[in-house]
């Protein structure tokens, strides 16, 4: 069966990498993280830009979704509010793909401990803690199966995946 797995969580959570360790474990797959297309500078989120965005990655989708030459998407974005997966859903031909939306989640200190790593490494600003921290408690109340990566590896995450149901 051909999987579209959407993977979803706060910034610096990992989707990024863990979605890179899982595109390796499976044949014939794409990978796509929606940040790049919102990759602007200056960042602004408005009306236009946020429908620019959806937009370009329903375009992206949907082109790897018709090619019979993959068998796996992954698709990773923060993905915190349910009207987000629905846009998409209601956007991308997924006809003979199962979905399997998937948020990752993790104890608000690792999530701390992560982001500021990727601080000290210059790959992110100090702002990002707190609006990371404020987005976790979101994922609750998704449709979506949440997988805790609070003690796991990306490689361990992307194990993870591939197991669920």
């Amino acid at each position: 069966m051909k999987t579209l797995y959407l993977i979803g969580g706060p910034m610096g959570i990992g989707k990024t990498t863990a979605g890179r360790a899982l595109q390796k474990e499976l044949a014939a797959c794409a990978f796509l993280d929606g940040d790049w297309c919102w990759d602007m500078s200056p960042f602004l989120v408005t009306p236009e830009t946020k429908a620019l965005v959806m937009d370009n990655i329903c375009h992206i989708l949907n082109g790897f979704l018709h090619c019979t030459a993959l068998q796996n998407i992954v698709f990773t974005w923060v993905m915190h509010q349910q009207e987000i997966l629905d846009a998409l859903y209601a956007s991308l031909d997924t006809s003979g793909w199962l979905l399997r939306p998937v948020s990752l989640v993790c104890r608000p200190e690792c999530l701390r401990r992560r982001l500021e790593a990727d601080i000290a490494a210059g790959l992110r600003s100090p702002s990002i803690i707190e609006k990371s921290l404020s987005y976790l408690p979101l994922y609750a109340s998704l449709d979506t199966v949440r997988l805790d990566v609070s003690e796991l590896s990306p490689q361990e995450t992307a194990l993870k995946l591939l197991s669920f149901p």
